[in-house]
């Protein structure tokens, strides 16, 4: 990593580590920009946990994508806003790291994260192993300056297929170059499993759009009682999320969402 690569950094200062156990740490989302994704909330909180498995094995791991059973979805941020990050670690060795974390706002919490796994591969492959090293010593001491991250790419899903309110189909080309892969990673660029996440609820809060303000058998008091008021769908949870192979640069992408 180029000391001055943060294109997708989310990590501006680590305020106390324990290796391998906990971490602490901050991350200021710029304000320029339009907003702020929940997705890269939760890539800001995988990064944290991912320097705390790197310092404990020397920097000579690091994991990539994985697994995570529940990500909930508390409350939108807005840029501008300083994210309190901190993640715990059930368990790290040279094959995966196990761990949980929360990401905080103004006080409230916006983000929780809940067993996570993420494999651990060869720092090399991905990374100058000592430049990491020296990025880690700057965010543990002085911190990075803010900044760096240009907001959002545009990533346009195509429509190829659906059914109103029952399913939804769509293309999604990855690009060929962008600011993002020099971080994500130096030595082998990798499409960000939180960006396919990112395109993946706007495909489903789409499809939510369609469906019914009143769905059959739909147990809410507040719409008992108000049945005049319009249901709004807001996304709240994801679970059960595996990224299974290596996105590369230029690669084409088939996203559905259907209703169960």
């Amino acid at each position: 990593m180029h000391e001055n690569s943060r294109a997708f950094s989310f990590v501006n200062r680590i305020t106390s580590v324990q290796a391998g156990i906990r971490i602490t740490g901050q991350y200021a989302i710029p304000a320029d920009l339009d907003y702020f994704p929940s997705s890269l909330v939760a890539e800001s909180i995988g990064q944290l946990a991912a320097w705390s498995s790197m310092a404990a094995l020397n920097f000579e791991r690091r994991p990539v994508a994985g697994l995570a059973a529940t990500i909930e979805l508390l409350a939108p941020v807005r840029p501008g806003q300083v994210l309190e990050l901190a993640a715990e670690l059930e368990s790290v060795d040279a094959e995966a790291v196990a761990y949980g974390g929360t990401a905080h706002a103004d006080g409230k919490p916006v983000l929780r994260l809940h067993h996570c796994v993420g494999p651990m591969l060869s720092q090399e492959e991905f990374d100058d192993p000592q430049a990491v090293r020296r990025r880690f010593e700057l965010l543990c001491g002085s911190g990075a300056p803010p900044g760096g991250f240009g907001g959002v790419p545009s990533l346009v899903l195509e429509p190829t297929g659906g059914a109103i309110g029952e399913w939804r189909r769509a293309t999604l080309r990855v690009p060929q170059s962008a600011a993002f892969f020099a971080d994500h990673f130096p030595r082998r660029a990798v499409f960000p499993g939180t960006l396919l996440m990112h395109s993946n609820l706007q495909l489903a809060a789409a499809l939510a759009a369609e469906l019914p303000q009143h769905p059959p058998g739909l147990p809410d008091k507040t719409m008992l009682q108000n049945p005049a008021l319009p249901l709004v769908w807001t996304l709240r949870t994801v679970s059960d999320v595996k990224i299974r192979a290596f996105i590369p640069p230029g690669e084409i992408l088939e996203c559905e969402t259907k209703v169960h």
